[in-house]
């Protein structure tokens, strides 16, 4: 059997669905005839079923086909994807292809369709719904089969009228449809309405995968479950016209099993929502979404099958450097590995998935007092940032966010699983901790985390005729502050006769108004104060700034990055004179220093540690980027890189110090001979 096999309920209210739900039944069905509007009754039933799937069947001569899918996406993002079509009528097969053409909503523009019975000139496509929800189709005349054959994803008869032979000879018609439209016929599944008293034994003779049963004579399913004990393995189908977009050097048929229902190629209906980033499109020719250690190594020996094919590794998306989407090559997302626990309350000792993202880390360590320094935006993944640095609001008071790692679990390019800390593969726990993307897939990660309270957070925009000075003021108050305070600058461009306008961003690690008042007076008095926005509230709602949903980030923007001591009036100048050319549309400052300067440079990877200042810019035109990025190159000492989109190796020699980059290859040789992990800042085992 390619399908599992399922046991329905023909539902006429919300009491029979539940208690469908309670006998463990996997669908509710509304048939066309049963209730006046099947969606409204259906959409009920959602709201008070949790698990069960839900599906109805739709007369088309009474709906707009648009419409109907419409509809269709929204029930099925209510439900959490939950939902099956039927669709019954003279013109179906037009309207399920108009159904699914509203459906795709990552497809390009909107949708235009012209049948027989049905013309769309220009149609809004979307929402995207939550899964690809299944057609069906009904009939059992010739005509109604070859259709179902050639388009649906099931066909349902009523086996109470239809005799067995009738049954059998309309498989053999679906099956023949099928494979004259390019389908494997095992593409379309088929559903029966039975009565109850069937043994097991006639079951499996009618030959179908799903039975649907009235209502108001559900059996006990006990009977039945051995035919889903000794089910064979299910298989993934997709239709001719998504395994047409599939690219050029990808083995799809070569997908690991543990990893096959999961996956995403071009053409797939989950494409959209895991094709691009935060920031940028991609075009990947497959995404793999491992849910387990064990299958991120399976998602790495079909990587190492494909030597030539870029290799992305994601953890939540919103990198700005690139390098978790590609055009044409394989990503490993790890999004669904965003599992949190507390290991040891008494050592505020903490377990995160690299697909957590930050915002739900501070929500989970919240109720507990606790709090770790992670960036500034919620919706970055763990991953990317744990084993890069972590710059974040509370960085001079606590450091960053690689000081709190205590141990993490690697799959290694060879599907190893290792265990690193500071006593166990201690030089790859090194390596993790600024460059990991170079030498395996963490799958878990280990902090110790900070008792936070309240903390003040202060947004203010100041102006000044003279931004270079602004940036001397406001560089030497943030030296001179509590290292309560972290923070940063943001400028962009000034229009002529107005003064330079900078928005000041900071956050006091304190709980106490006046402390917190106190410590930001000589930030706000660094220039005239246009607007302010002072609060006290949790650090989890601070970082709670990210909205959810996919990435849709669009083209390639260019970003460099910069690490600095001091704001020095030569620096200042030439700043902003970068600001002022126009190159750039986003110039930002991020305040380090403090307890990142605490460690030793040899203790990690990221071994810039004197850098009071992180600078970044991003533009769209690498040229103009470059050329107005090297008139401050002679005034940094060191990158932050996850802030940085060169991957060349001049810029990777520039994040790593040269005995750092020397140990790093040696560390490299030993865990990614073969360079498994090349697609991202490489560390090249030989120096250039």
């Amino acid at each position: 059997m390619t399908h599992r096999l399922r046991f329905g309920a023909l539902v006429t209210s919300v009491a029979e669905a539940r208690r469908a739900e309670e006998l463990g039944y996997d669908l509710a069905v509304i048939t066309g005839g049963a209730h006046a509007d099947p969606w409204t009754l259906l959409t009920w039933i959602a709201g008070h079923t949790e698990r069960i799937g839900l599906a109805a069947v739709i007369d088309t001569g009474h709906r707009e086909p648009t419409v109907i899918g419409r509809a269709a996406a929204s029930l099925d993002l209510l439900s959490g994807g939950r939902l099956e079509i039927g669709l019954t009528g003279a013109d179906a097969g037009e309207v399920t292809e108009i159904v699914r053409g509203v459906l795709d909503a990552g497809e390009p523009g909107p949708l235009r369709y012209r049948g027989e019975s049905h013309h769309v000139p220009k149609a809004q496509r979307g929402p995207l719904p939550a899964h690809r929800v299944p057609i069906w189709l009904t009939g059992d005349d010739p005509e109604e089969l070859r259709r179902a054959g050639r388009l649906a994803d099931g066909w349902v008869a009523d086996a109470t009228v239809l005799s067995s032979d009738d049954v059998l000879t309309s498989y053999r018609s679906l099956e023949k449809a099928a494979a004259d439209a390019g389908r494997d016929p095992s593409e379309v599944r088929r559903i029966l309405i039975i009565e109850p008293g069937l043994s097991g034994d006639e079951l499996v003779a009618l030959g179908a995968d799903t039975f649907l049963i009235r209502a108001d004579e559900l059996p006990d399913l006990t009977a039945w479950s051995p035919l889903r004990e000794t089910a064979g393995p299910l298989s993934v189908f997709r239709p001719p016209s998504v395994r047409a977009k599939r690219r050029v050097g990808i083995d799809y048929d070569a997908v690991p099993d543990s990893l096959a229902a999961t996956a995403v190629e071009p053409g797939d209906l989950d494409y959209a929502r895991v094709r691009n980033t935060y920031m940028r499109g991609g075009a990947p020719g497959i995404v793999l979404r491992p849910r387990t250690t064990a299958e991120v190594a399976d998602a790495l020996a079909f990587a190492r099958a494909h030597p030539g094919v870029p290799l992305g590794v994601r953890s939540a998306g919103h990198g700005i450097s690139g390098r978790s989407t590609n055009d044409g090559g394989i990503v490993i997302s790890l999004a669904a590995m965003d599992g949190m626990e507390i290991l040891d309350a008494s050592h505020r000792l903490i377990r995160v998935g690299p697909g957590a993202r930050w915002m739900d880390v501070a929500r989970f360590l919240a109720p507990h007092g606790w709090a770790l320094s992670s960036g500034d935006y919620g919706g970055v993944g763990v991953g990317g940032l744990a084993t890069a640095g972590g710059i974040g609001w509370l960085a001079r008071k606590h450091g960053l966010t690689i000081d709190h790692l205590r141990g993490v679990e690697v799959v290694l390019a060879d599907g190893t699983v290792v265990r690193a800390s500071v006593t166990e593969n201690a030089d790859l726990f090194w390596a993790v901790r600024g460059a990991g993307a170079n030498v395996g897939v963490v799958t878990s990660f280990d902090f110790e985390v900070d008792e936070v309270g309240d903390v003040g957070f202060a947004q203010l925009v100041v102006a000044a005729d003279d931004p270079a000075q602004l940036l001397v003021d406001w560089g030497r108050a943030i030296e001179a502050a509590p290292r309560d305070l972290s923070g940063q600058l943001i400028m962009g461009g000034r229009r002529p006769g107005q003064p330079a306008f900078a928005q000041l961003m900071a956050m006091v690690d304190s709980s106490d108004p006046e402390t917190i008042i106190d410590t930001l007076q000589p930030i706000a008095a660094v220039s005239p104060l246009y607007q302010q926005n002072v609060t006290l509230q949790p650090y989890a709602s601070v970082m709670a700034n990210a909205a959810d949903g996919h990435h849709q980030g669009q083209g390639d923007p260019i970003s460099r990055s910069g690490l600095i001591e001091h704001l020095t009036p030569a620096f200042a100048r030439a700043a902003a004179a970068l600001i002022a050319s126009g190159a750039v549309h986003w110039f930002q400052i991020r305040t380090v220093g403090g307890a990142v300067a605490d460690v030793d440079p040899s203790e990690t990877a990221y071994a810039h540690r004197s850098a009071n200042f992180s600078i970044a810019v991003m533009g769209s035109s690498k040229r103009r980027v470059d050329e107005a990025w090297a008139t401050l190159l002679p005034h940094f000492d060191g990158l932050y890189l996850s802030f940085e989109t060169d991957p060349t190796p001049e810029r990777v020699a520039d994040a790593f110090p040269a005995a750092t980059m020397e140990r790093l290859r040696g560390i490299k040789r030993r865990y990614d001979p073969d360079n498994l992990f090349r697609d991202n800042f490489n560390i090249r085992t030989v120096a250039r």
